[in-house]
Formats: structure tokens, sequence, C-alpha cells
């Protein structure tokens, strides 16, 4: 049984929400003890008081109830894991240590920005690195060869049943291509932003774009989930959320039967990612389960910073970076409010003597917070918007 990753993925999901619900009560409770709680600066919204002293570096609970579930059912040997548990070891750390400064250092700002960014960039180098250096990360193009005939066994990659083979004409090969939206063959090279230089200085080129591009996302992706961690459940639902799409999407771009029925970019190894995801899926439910309202705990930057370094990560992995920007729109309204807030308050107060704002209060859920609305609701809403994202995303792989 173990062979399939359907089981695994199962037990994965049940062993994650268990050791966050068991395993969460614990840490909640030493939290407690030990008086590690939230400092809350009075910004005048409803409720905020109430929540100084709330435990918070809950994200060790998310952290743990991922990598053992990972641990135990996963192919520790498969890239992809490897990468995607180094990226939560990567985060978790910094995300930590900044936790570790406010809390026991009792000082507000935490680790200094750029060490932050300077820790995503190095994580991006890793990623980028790896994908372009290591032989087992490929993409397999149909029809590359008319003579080459493969031997594929579907035990390992679609969890349904087998061993099954099937002749495939293809090849695999290392590729800068990705998926695009709403396009008409659903694909895009990032050789193509660099073919000016050439047909052969491209395609060396593109690793290079393509690896800026990861550190990029990795950057931007990790800073939105942190920006949306303001209300209790918003960043824990949202990311269950945006993990089950991407478990979803992984599922179907590492099986071949499935890649080629939506005529899909078909990932070999990749399949072995689905694990991942339902321990991914069933940590932040069981912490959902503390961090409803009213929160027991919060997870802090050790949370935060995680589940958006996961996110932007496994999204690359699966070469499904550009689906992002539809997938965690919640993280991409929240950062652009921030940034939208900051950039006309300097520009108005400049040309003005006196800066204006664009929201109430920035990141966007406080807007609506100063707005009178109750925190559940605000919470509510923006789960349904990110599941009516969640569904877009899918939808896209057929809507060209």
């Amino acid at each position: 049984m173990f062979q399939y990753i359907s089981f695994r993925s199962g037990m994965a999901v049940i062993f994650s929400l268990a050791l966050a619900l068991i395993y969460g009560k614990k840490v909640i409770l030493y939290l407690q003890k030990k008086q590690i709680g939230e400092v809350v600066r009075d910004l005048g919204l409803e409720g905020q008081l109430q929540k100084k002293g709330t435990a918070t570096m809950g994200g060790l609970i998310i952290l743990g109830s991922i990598l053992i579930p990972v641990l135990l059912f996963a192919k520790l040997n498969n890239i992809y894991i490897i990468l995607m548990l180094v990226t939560t070891i990567w985060l978790g750390t910094i995300g930590f240590i900044d936790d570790y400064i406010k809390v026991f250092k009792k000082d507000k700002k935490g680790l200094a920005g750029k060490f932050k960014i300077m820790g995503q960039i190095g994580l991006g180098l890793i990623i980028g690195l790896t994908l372009y250096l290591s032989n087992d990360v490929v993409i397999r193009e149909k029809g590359k060869t008319e003579s080459t005939i493969q031997r594929v066994e579907l035990i390992d990659s679609d969890g349904l049943g087998g061993p099954e083979s099937l002749e495939n004409k293809g090849t695999d090969i290392k590729s800068t291509r990705t998926t695009i939206p709403f396009f008409k063959n659903n694909e895009a090279d990032y050789a193509g932003l660099v073919k000016f230089l050439g047909p052969e200085s491209a395609k060396n080129w593109a690793w290079v774009v393509f690896i800026i591009v990861v550190i990029f996302i990795i950057t931007a992706v990790s800073n939105g989930a942190n920006m949306t961690d303001g209300l209790d459940g918003l960043a824990t639902g949202t990311s269950a959320i945006i993990g089950l799409t991407l478990g979803i999407l992984a599922y179907l771009s590492g099986n071949l039967i499935y890649a080629d029925y939506l005529n899909i970019m078909y990932i070999p190894y990749t399949g072995e990612l689905v694990v991942f995801a339902a321990a991914f899926m069933g940590a932040t439910v069981g912490f959902l389960w503390y961090n409803s309202y009213p929160a027991q705990v919060f997870m802090g930057d050790t949370g935060s910073l995680s589940l958006g370094g996961i996110i932007a990560v496994y999204a690359i992995l699966i070469h499904k970076e550009l689906l992002i920007p539809i997938l965690c729109g919640i993280f991409l309204i929240e950062n652009l409010s921030v940034v939208m807030q900051v950039s006309y308050f300097k520009y108005t107060r400049k040309k003005f003597g006196e800066g204006r704002r664009i929201f109430l209060m920035s990141p966007l859920h406080h807007h609506y917070q100063m707005k009178g609305f109750p925190e559940p609701k605000i919470v509510t809403r923006f789960w349904i918007v990110g599941i009516l994202l969640a569904i877009l995303t899918i939808v896209t792989l057929k809507i060209r």
C-alpha cells in the first residue's frame, strides 16, 4: 500500500492533522506557561488589545506537522521533496529568529528587513541553481522524436494502481518552459525574453532569467503571506486553500495520463509532491483549530514566512509560478495595498506637504476593520474570494 501516492497522501493528511491538534495543544500550553505572548501596538482597531498576550510562535506547530509526516511518508530521494524540506526549514529558521528577537529580546522590529531579504534571496539561489544543475529536474517533451519509446511506471506517479506501463513518444529534457494562463498552447519559455541574443545564447541566459524570477517570486509570496497574517485564521485558511489547489495541480502535472488528456506539461517525479501538499493542508487545517477567531495562538513569522515560501517554491517546482497572481490573489492584494499606501503617502507628503492615504489602514484587511466589519466576517469573505481564485486557477488549464 505504501507504493501508492494516494495512500501515502491520505496518511500524511491524517498524521499532520493529528499532530497539529495533539502536539499543538501541548505547544500552546508551553508557550502560555513561559508567557511567550504577542506584543500588540494600539492602532485603534476593535478587539485589538484583547489579543495582547496571546501565545505566539505557533508556526512551530505548523512546521512540525508538515515535516514529520513528509519524513514518514514521502520518498526522501526525490529532488522535489528535498527542495521542499530545505524551503520549510530555511524559512522556518528565519521566521523563528525574527520571532525570538521580538519575544525574548523585546525588540518590536525583530530581525532586520535586510537579513530577511538576504535569506529569501539565498533560498531563491539554492532553488534556482538546483533546478538548473540537477539531472532529475526535467519535463517530458511529447513528440520530440518519433523513434523514442519509453516505458513509464505509473505506480509512482498516479497513485491509482499498477504497476502499469504504456508507450510514450517523447523524451525528457531540461527546459525553462513554464505554464502561462489563458494562452492557446498554455506554455511560455523564459528563453523568449532574451531571444535577441540568438538561439544558443538565449538558451543559456534563460536560466539566469529564471533564477531571477525564482528569487522575486519567493520574496514576494513569502512577504505577502506575512502581510496577510493580521486577523485570526486569515493567513492559515487562505494557505490551506492554496495548498489544496497546488496539490491538485501537482497530481495532474505528475500523472502522464491526466497531463496528456488535459494537454498540459508532464513533469516526471512531481507526483511525489502530492504527499507534501497533503501534509501542508493537514497542518494548516489543524492549526486553524486553534488559530480561528478568537485565536488561542498566533503563527508569528515562524509560520507566515514559511507558508508563503513553501507555496512559492511548490508552484515553481511544478512550473505553475505564473499562476501565482491568480491563485495567491489574496497575498498579492494585501502586499499591493501596503505598497500603494506607503508610496501614495510619501508622494502626497512631498507634493502637498501632508501625507494622504488611499485606504483607511493597510494591509487591506485592516481597512475593512476600520470600516466597522467584524473580524470573522472579513476572514470568511477573504476565504470565499480565495476559493473562487483557486477554482479559476484550475480552470485556466482548459480556458485558453
